[in-house]
């Protein structure tokens, strides 16, 4: 690991200066960490409510009725994969230029508004051009949104309690994504209502969040490089031995996870034998309720139990075995209760991962002072491999095999991050 830079001066919540050569982390009263784990929370649920929400449920929903049931699966891939692009350029950018002002309240309150707008209006959008430029600019905005959030968790959680925070983050998935996908589906009917609904959720948390979390602003960082210097360099980050394998590890997690997840409802419509009276629509809700009920269940027990163990590699190399390996069960069985069995063993897998994933990569960072462009490098590792997924999936799903293609595919990517994982030598 390199030599950590000098942290420069920051304001406590009190509006003291802390000397460059404080602890990174503040230990903050309990009361305050209480209060920011809250609304950490909320932050994290609200971004996933909004792109899970959308993104599983509204949007292959809206791209069927544009383009037809023949075309959805190609074109579902072209709005995903293009919107990816613009969420892992906010996230480099945005990262590097909150670094560079030493504010993040702006980034998160300005990305949160803006998202609401493009999304306000992306339910009346009667083009596949129109889908994918709407959609693309609200990602672009949740993408600086994300990248300030996350980077209040260095800025302001002491190390040991970084389990917890990485639980609590891993549950904003879990809990997020679970109402999201119920309030999408029940919306599924009027789509203009749904995207309207999903704009004011996060608007109105960013606008909560910057005033009930007080701005603790970073001094001196007027003599850094600018933004514009540190998104170039970024990459430079992946030098790190440890910092480049735990890029890779959450990349492969994250392809072979939301692969599958991104076409659920294409999943039940095409390749699943549904009971009758259940519609494709209603089972996504039942079997996200079902993977997010254990993907929250997982994350908490995992991040308690690694903080307690100091153990963080094992919760992630045996998650990736376990997602990679129950791949395999809608390829055997593409049957209704084979599928919510594959949604119980794949969140509960996803879960584990997500509790200590955050705690490791923060623990690995190459410069403390530096957080939000090398956790930006890391939130590339969420959005890269969503640029490549729609068009891979898209492939596999129409000229390689169908989805049995796509779920085998899937877990060999899951197994490969799992041994990316076991190479990182700091965390045990």
């Amino acid at each position: 690991m390199s030599e950590l830079n000098a942290e420069p001066a920051a304001t406590t919540n009190a509006g003291t200066t802390i000397p460059a050569e404080a602890p990174a982390q503040p230990q903050a009263p309990s009361g305050t960490l209480r209060n920011l784990f809250s609304w950490l929370a909320a932050g994290y649920a609200s971004m996933f409510i909004v792109s899970l929400g959308a993104g599983t449920v509204l949007n292959p929903l809206l791209v069927e009725h544009v383009v037809g049931s023949a075309h959805k699966v190609s074109a579902l891939g072209v709005v995903s994969g293009v919107s990816a692009v613009f969420a892992t350029l906010a996230n480099l950018v945005a990262g590097a230029w909150s670094d560079r002002a030493g504010r993040r309240n702006p980034f998160i309150l300005g990305g949160g508004l803006l998202a609401a707008v493009f999304l306000a209006v992306l339910g009346s959008a009667g083009s596949l051009f129109l889908i994918t430029l709407l959609w693309s600019l609200s990602q672009l905005f949740l993408g600086a949104y994300q990248a300030a959030l996350t980077a209040i968790v260095p800025d302001r959680i002491p190390k040991h309690r970084l389990g917890a925070a990485s639980a609590i983050i891993g549950a904003g998935l879990p809990f997020g994504g679970l109402v999201g996908v119920l309030a999408a589906s029940a919306m599924s009917k009027a789509p203009v209502i749904g995207y309207l609904v999903f704009a004011v959720v996060i608007a109105l948390t960013a606008v909560l969040f910057a005033w009930r979390i007080k701005e603790v602003r970073r001094l001196g960082n007027e003599s850094r490089p600018g933004v514009r210097q540190q998104a170039a360099s970024f990459a430079s980050s992946l030098r790190d031995h440890d910092f480049r394998w735990a890029f890779i590890a959450r990349a492969l997690l994250v392809m072979g996870y939301f692969s599958v997840f991104g076409y659920q409802l294409y999943i039940l419509q095409d390749h699943v034998t549904m009971p009758r009276g259940l519609s494709p629509t209603t089972g996504v809700g039942i079997l996200t309720a079902i993977g997010m009920a254990a993907t929250g269940a997982a994350a908490m027990l995992g991040g308690t139990l690694s903080d307690r163990l100091g153990r963080r590699k094992v919760f992630m190399t045996v998650a990736g075995v376990v997602l990679g390996l129950v791949m395999i069960v809608p390829i055997a069985s593409p049957t209704w209760p084979a599928m919510m069995a594959f949604a119980l063993l794949n969140g509960l897998a996803f879960g584990c991962f997500m509790a200590v994933d955050t705690a490791v990569v923060i623990t690995v960072l190459p410069s403390e002072s530096d957080a939000a462009r090398d956790l930006a490098t890391l939130n590339v590792a969420n959005a890269g491999p969503q640029i490549v997924a729609p068009f891979v999936a898209a492939l596999l799903i129409t000229h390689l095999g169908g989805y049995d293609a796509l779920f085998s595919a899937a877990g060999v990517l899951a197994i490969t991050g799992a041994a990316a994982a076991s190479r990182i030598r700091k965390i045990s």
